[in-house]
């Protein structure tokens, strides 16, 4: 009985080892496969497409030393993870740009069940304030969040903004950003909220964290894209011809411009955020944007379009 224990208990042993070793054969083919897949995807450019980052890096630092004001800037290759930056790291106000916070919550709730698009909710106007929008124009409509949402992101209505920072919770919105590593990124105070603005409340960010940002709405959330594709006036989309979609939110203070969003230029998407402030002349932070946007562009497009010797085949 002993002997046949043992057998059993060698052939079990046998059995459990083979499972192992098979177990841990596959699991390091996975990860060899998993860094063959990160080292090919992150390989480096060729001589001559170096050459034309370092004349867009060029370019885009004498777009932004042109400005009386102070100019950072992110790009964000989402095909290499090649990144280009100006003070990227630096906090600046972020105006309606924070809106781009809201709207990953909004659709964070959603998926969580706590909200519901279709919800809908009967105006109050003590939430009414000026500034862009039109429902400071209206009576006491009643709106489902989803069209809070689309009014907040077509035509950045601020009295709709407050209506879903109530609903969200400012403070959970602030956690959100806390938990993707965001700390930067804080939604401070309600949309024409001077008296907060006045004791240092300002909502704000860095371009570097507004990127990272999109990157995750743009990995993790369709929806949400889609709202911020949905037409807009835009200084980052003055910039790209007409036919290339874009997932953006622009923004704007006394002496601040800003604009971020994700680009999908063909075959070379890009996320583009770029924050201006103390800015003499706003006309210049505006033109600002423009002109990074369209050199990003002719940047990105030509390394979609172009393989890694440039040669231009438009596939």
């Amino acid at each position: 009985m002993v002997e046949n224990h043992d057998m059993h208990t060698s052939h079990y042993g046998e059995t459990t080892r083979a499972k192992k070793f098979s177990y841990t054969n596959l699991f390091v083919s996975f990860v060899c496969l998993h860094a063959f897949a990160i080292i090919v995807s992150a390989q480096p450019l060729s001589q001559t497409a170096t050459e034309l980052r370092s004349k867009f890096s060029h370019r885009v630092e004498e777009i932004a030393s042109r400005v009386d004001g102070v100019v950072g800037y992110a790009a964000l290759d989402l095909t290499s993870g090649d990144r280009v930056g100006h003070l990227e790291k630096d906090t600046f106000p972020t105006a309606s740009t924070i809106k781009l916070a809201i709207v990953y919550e909004l659709f964070k709730q959603v998926k969580e069940g706590k909200v519901r698009l279709d919800e809908t909710m009967v105006l109050d106007r003590s939430k009414a304030v000026g500034g862009s929008g039109v429902l400071s124009q209206l009576g006491t409509p009643t709106l489902s969040i989803r069209d809070y949402a689309t009014l907040m992101v077509m035509l950045s209505d601020n009295t709709a903004t407050n209506v879903l920072i109530d609903r969200l919770g400012m403070d959970a919105i602030t956690r959100r950003m806390q938990s993707l590593g965001l700390g930067g990124t804080k939604l401070r105070r309600h949309m024409m909220d001077t008296a907060a603005a006045r004791r240092g409340d300002e909502n704000v960010s860095s371009p570097e964290e507004i990127v990272r940002l999109l990157q995750i709405i743009n990995q993790n959330q369709p929806d949400a894209i889609a709202l911020l594709k949905k037409s807009k006036e835009s200084r980052l989309r003055k910039g790209l011809p007409a036919d290339v979609e874009t997932a953006d939110k622009p923004g704007e203070l006394e002496g601040v411009r800003v604009d971020a969003g994700v680009v999908f230029a063909k075959n070379r998407p890009y996320i583009l955020c770029v924050m201006t402030t103390f800015l003499k002349n706003e006309g210049d932070g505006e033109r600002a944007i423009e002109d990074l946007s369209r050199a990003a562009y002719e940047y990105f497009s030509r390394l979609g379009a172009g393989g890694s010797l440039g040669r231009q085949s438009g596939q």
